[in-house]
């Protein structure tokens, strides 16, 4: 698995360049939503190369087409092949490849490789979280006043937190709870299952916790591959998340 993400990632890389466009052909899914070929040619290597690995598991991926006759299967792999694809597209650091191989909507390993900045973060279930070959350890910040949050700026309500520099993917925002760089790390908007699967189990396995911005449990391989929000968090301040969004959350729904 490490060796087709890497491989994957490599593809991203040669097309990469710092702080200008990558050498790619690059549009819009739809409005507000940049995607390039080198998006496609990643899902397709890495859809080759873990499909060969285990040819029986289902498929869901930002960039394939879904068929939903993977919810039937037990294992399937969730794929995002450029996860901040407008980091990418702007030549800056902040995207990864994020990989995640799910068994009865669990994910059991994953796997984000962010070759523009030399670094790889995986995770096995029951076996810790690592990244370049150093066991990860989260945050443990017990005060919710104060905590790190990656993000560009704060609604005026939650002033009371801190800023800390903000990656596009939110798999790598969440990374950074995991490796105790941010202590929080959270969303009001609906979101898709391939951006968060790898990072959740790297996140949990570092001793944080996620769930919905409603404080749900998120399953994977739902039909709606979807879950309202995200809060990914040092344990003894997620509730204090919870009740700080609760009402906006509710609000959106």
């Amino acid at each position: 698995m490490v060796h087709a993400v890497r491989g994957a990632g490599d593809i991203a890389m040669q097309n990469w360049r710092q702080d200008a466009p990558p050498n790619a052909k690059i549009w819009e899914k739809s409005k507000g939503h940049p995607v390039c070929d080198v998006d496609i040619a990643v899902d397709e290597a890495l859809k080759k190369s873990l499909g060969a690995l285990l040819p029986d598991a289902g498929w869901l991926s930002e960039e394939t087409a879904d068929n939903l006759g993977r919810v039937t299967q037990k294992t399937l792999w969730i794929v995002d092949p450029i996860d901040g694809t407008r980091d990418y597209i702007r030549g800056r650091r902040g995207w990864c490849v994020s990989a995640a191989l799910i068994h009865d909507g669990t994910v059991m390993m994953g796997i984000l490789y962010a070759p523009a900045m030399g670094d790889i973060w995986m995770a096995r279930r029951g076996h810790g979280a690592w990244r370049n070959g150093r066991r990860l350890y989260g945050s443990n910040r017990q005060e919710f006043v104060g905590a790190r949050v990656p993000a560009h700026e704060l609604p005026k309500i939650d002033q009371d937190l801190t800023l800390v520099p903000q990656p596009n993917s939110i798999a790598l925002r969440m990374a950074m709870v995991a490796d105790d760089e941010a202590d929080l790390v959270a969303t009001l908007r609906w979101g898709n299952e391939w951006d968060i699967a790898a990072a959740h189990l790297i996140a949990a396995e570092a001793g944080c916790k996620v769930t919905t911005a409603l404080g749900d449990e998120i399953i994977y391989n739902k039909p709606d591959p979807l879950d309202f929000g995200l809060i990914t968090s040092a344990r003894d301040i997620h509730q204090s998340a919870i009740q700080r969004l609760n009402e906006r959350a509710k609000a959106l729904l």
